[in-house]
């Protein structure tokens, strides 16, 4: 395997053998479920069950911090927490090797998206991101990393800019922009004062959290990290400001029965958005020798992408002069 194609050896061969070689028998059946950064397969049985089986992209997380993301899974499962985390072996191992592909295996859940104009579901979800975060809350993460403005942003950006990403008659509107932009997120992050940095679920978008007739829980913490609370909460939020109001008053309602939420961390929606962008950006520049991404992403090498997320740069600009959104 290479930087620039990671899974080129992971062939259904060597997947059915990887999951041999810590116990279970795959039937043939394979289907690959939708992951760039990882490789994340539904696997059938010769029982008839089925399992998860993910790849870790090589070179991504060191194993104490893959390690770490499963032992934060397993505890909030512990606690009776809606969570799919990772099988452990006779060992009590997670995290396995073959061939030099480390994988991990988890039960089969599926689901739908939950419903962000119902106050039950907006609730619902309050009430357990709640106890992740009580959880979270009472030790930090040490082998992954910490939310960090500066990288996602200004980091970010370099990478584009120095990498040639940026078209050339775009590079000075850019360059300013995200300066400004930066000025702007470092300022508003200082005013919010104290907040504590907690362990996150840390990419809680709908589609990480799946319904069923039983109720919501939470998949793919692969992106879990340190950071503010708010960071898992305002993805849930979309519309207009006086709709994600709402949205988030009803998040609000349903956390604050197991946890305060810090009226503070809302004023960094905005800065947290814009730096999303940003980053999102980058991660696809960073990926773009890998042949999936090209393919799956072939709009993100084009002039016409780079004036449009300028464009979504500068209305953020305005976004983050407007007022923080209220609470019901």
């Amino acid at each position: 395997m290479t930087e620039a194609t990671p899974y080129a050896g992971l062939t259904p061969d060597t997947i059915n053998a990887a999951l041999e070689s810590v116990g279970f028998h795959p039937d043939g059946s394979m289907l690959a479920l939708n992951s760039y950064e990882n490789r994340v397969y539904q696997i059938g049985l010769e029982d008839g069950s089925f399992l998860v089986a993910k790849f870790y992209r090589p070179g991504r997380w060191s194993d104490a911090a893959i390690k770490e993301e499963h032992a934060f899974s397993l505890a909030l499962a512990a606690e009776e927490i809606p969570v799919v985390a990772p099988l452990c072996d006779a060992d009590g191992n997670t995290l396995h090797n073959y061939q030099g592909y480390r994988f991990s295996l988890s039960p089969r859940q599926g689901g739908r998206w939950p419903d962000l104009d119902d106050p039950d579901d907006l609730m619902w979800a309050g009430r357990l991101m709640a106890r992740i975060h009580q959880l979270g809350a009472s030790q930090p993460f040490k082998h992954r990393p910490t939310m960090d403005p500066a990288e996602m942003g200004t980091g970010s950006a370099t990478y584009l800019l120095e990498n040639g990403f940026i078209p050339i008659e775009l590079e000075s509107r850019y360059l300013q922009i995200t300066q400004g932009l930066q000025a702007t997120i470092d300022a508003m992050f200082a005013n919010v004062g104290g907040y504590q940095q907690i362990r996150l679920h840390g990419d809680c978008h709908p589609g990480n959290i799946l319904w069923t007739d039983g109720g919501p829980h939470f998949v793919d913490l692969d992106d879990c990290r340190n950071g503010p609370a708010i960071q898992d909460l305002w993805m849930l939020l979309s519309g207009e400001h006086y709709e994600m109001s709402m949205q988030l008053s009803y998040l609000r309602e349903g956390y604050e029965m197991f946890r305060p939420l810090n009226p503070g961390e809302i004023q960094l929606i905005e800065p947290l958005r814009t730096l999303r962008i940003i980053h999102y950006a980058a991660w696809l520049a960073r990926r773009w020798s890998d042949p999936a991404f090209p393919a799956a992403f072939p709009w993100f090498d084009s002039n016409q992408y780079w004036q449009d997320h300028i464009s979504t740069l500068a209305q953020q600009a305005v976004a983050m002069e407007n007022p923080p959104l209220s609470l019901y």
